[in-house]
């Protein structure tokens, strides 16, 4: 793990979030096959979601590097549907940080396979919380070198 500075601590821990949040995107590509789709040949939108809680969680989890759990989703908005023989790439990013919980965004952008195409189709935003060996919510920053520098 990195060590902060001590000579500068809020410049340098305000640095080492942006940083932290800019390593922990995730992006995961993914063939969308015929078994993955409804009777419309479009991707149900049940396992969209799936996809997408499963990138916010990678992008948690490399975040905080703790434990983390999905407690929420909020509006995902379904504006295109992803047909077969498409690629869909998964963008999961941190946009909110509390204490025990933080925020990921995910976008999922479809493409055709033989053109250069490609549109946003759903986004969605899902909340964490990091927790403890006992499932006790702790904090998202445990393991930065602020927090363990105060000795919490």
């Amino acid at each position: 793990m990195e060590k902060l500075p001590q000579s500068q601590p809020k410049h340098a821990f305000s640095s080492y979030i942006e940083e932290k949040i800019k390593r922990s995107e995730t992006r995961i590509f993914k063939a969308v096959f015929p078994d993955l789709t409804n009777h419309y040949d479009t991707l149900f939108g049940g396992t969209a979601m799936q996809m997408m809680d499963e990138v916010a969680f990678i992008t948690a989890t490399r975040f905080t590097r703790l434990p983390v759990v999905t407690i929420a989703s909020d509006r995902i908005e379904f504006k295109k549907p992803i047909p077969a023989g498409t690629i869909v790439e998964l963008v999961g990013k941190v946009v909110k940080i509390g204490n025990t919980s933080l925020d990921v965004r995910v976008d999922i952008y479809v493409e055709s396979m033989y053109a250069e195409e490609r549109e946003k189709a759903i986004s969605g935003t899902f909340t964490f919380v990091a927790i403890d060996k006992d499932r006790r919510p702790v904090s998202v920053l445990a393991n930065s070198p602020l927090h363990q520098s105060e000795g919490k």
